[in-house]
């Protein structure tokens, strides 16, 4: 099994920046397998369609703005994102995941299983630090995606366990 962790975000913009930061995380304090790729996707959206036609699971990482507190977790499925039942998108980054989910189905690729894990940020304004509340969701975060992996037969390890 092929596993895509993609993390998008603008790192110019604090928390904007989490998926960022978050794939950087995983490197630092993870053991990851060679069937797992951390992809830091930066602002590109649609431009890296390909990376998820090349996985059978892909877990995806951004904020979201929905209903909560700053640091806030929200889990989605493919059919959350196809139906259009994620919160409102917060940058242009964001763009493009249904459209670039709808031309993999157009292209007839192969539909993988996709998680999207969104947190809530608490800053937008220009700066390359997370918040308290993000930077303690990236623990948060990496627990979730332990237990998603743990699901399919993948492990991943703590580096310092």
């Amino acid at each position: 099994m092929q596993v895509l962790i993609y993390g998008a975000g603008n790192l110019i913009l604090s928390d904007e920046g989490f998926g960022v930061h978050f794939v950087r995380h995983l490197e630092q304090h993870y053991q990851i397998p060679e069937n797992v790729e951390l992809y830091d996707g930066g602002t590109l959206g649609i431009m890296v369609h390909f990376k998820f036609e090349e996985a059978d699971k892909v877990i995806l990482v951004d904020v979201v703005q929905a209903k909560g507190e700053p640091g806030d977790i929200f889990r989605y499925e493919r059919e959350d994102i196809m139906l259009k039942n994620i919160p409102v998108k917060m940058s242009p980054h964001q763009i493009g995941l249904q459209e670039m989910l709808l031309i993999s189905e157009m292209r007839d690729a192969p539909k993988p299983d996709l998680t999207f894990f969104g947190i809530v940020a608490k800053s937008l304004d220009p700066g390359d630090q997370l918040t308290p509340p993000l930077q303690a969701g990236l623990e948060k975060v990496a627990a979730l995606v332990v237990e998603e992996l743990a699901k399919v037969g993948v492990e991943l390890k703590r580096k310092d366990a």
